[in-house]
């Protein structure tokens, strides 16, 4: 079986063709600085915090977008010191989780309460009835995101994944970063 860095994680997922990052073959990767950056106000200090939420496709090249959109909230609400650890669990969450579930829309949340930092992001990834099928699964995400659980755990943080709740039907992957 061919592997390549944009197949689907999962091993119950078939092999699905996913399209080359840029558009031609060997062109160097995008000036971030070309695209226009989010342009958000935080409306003063508000006693419910940072709360944002927005779907993204479920391909790799979303985690730019959401990694975007994060960093400009934060700096919006006057959390800047949230910024570097955040948006890198942003990245990691959004292009793991686009693997996982090729092609279906990817939920993101952030919220800031109480001093702390939760990000979550939802996927369409079924669950797996067969034991062995989830296992591989599971510890096929898990090891995607070694960076992740590193920064975590370097900033004090917790970090999971876990199958959503009735009525909807996925997984949940969360980070909670404290102040």
């Amino acid at each position: 079986m061919h592997s390549s860095p944009l197949t689907a994680l999962c091993p119950a997922v078939a092999e699905t063709r996913t399209p080359v990052p840029y558009p031609y073959p060997g062109s160097p990767h995008p000036n971030t600085q070309q695209y226009p950056q989010p342009y958000l106000r935080s409306k003063g200090r508000s006693s419910r915090g940072l709360a944002m939420s927005f779907t993204l496709p479920g391909d790799v090249r979303s985690a730019l977008i959401g990694r975007t959109a994060i960093a400009a909230a934060l700096k919006a609400h006057a959390l800047a010191p949230y910024i570097w650890p955040t948006t890198l669990a942003a990245t990691e969450l959004i292009a793991v989780t686009a693997r996982m579930s090729p092609g279906k829309e990817l939920y993101v949340s952030l919220r800031h309460r109480d001093d702390a930092l939760r990000l979550l992001v939802w996927d369409q990834h079924p669950h797996h009835p067969e034991p062995d099928v989830a296992t591989l699964c599971e510890s096929r995400r898990r090891r995607a995101l070694w960076l992740l659980a590193a920064v975590v755990d370097d900033w004090g943080g917790e970090w999971g994944a876990c199958e959503a709740g009735l009525p909807q039907r996925g997984t949940k992957a969360w980070v909670l970063l404290p102040r």
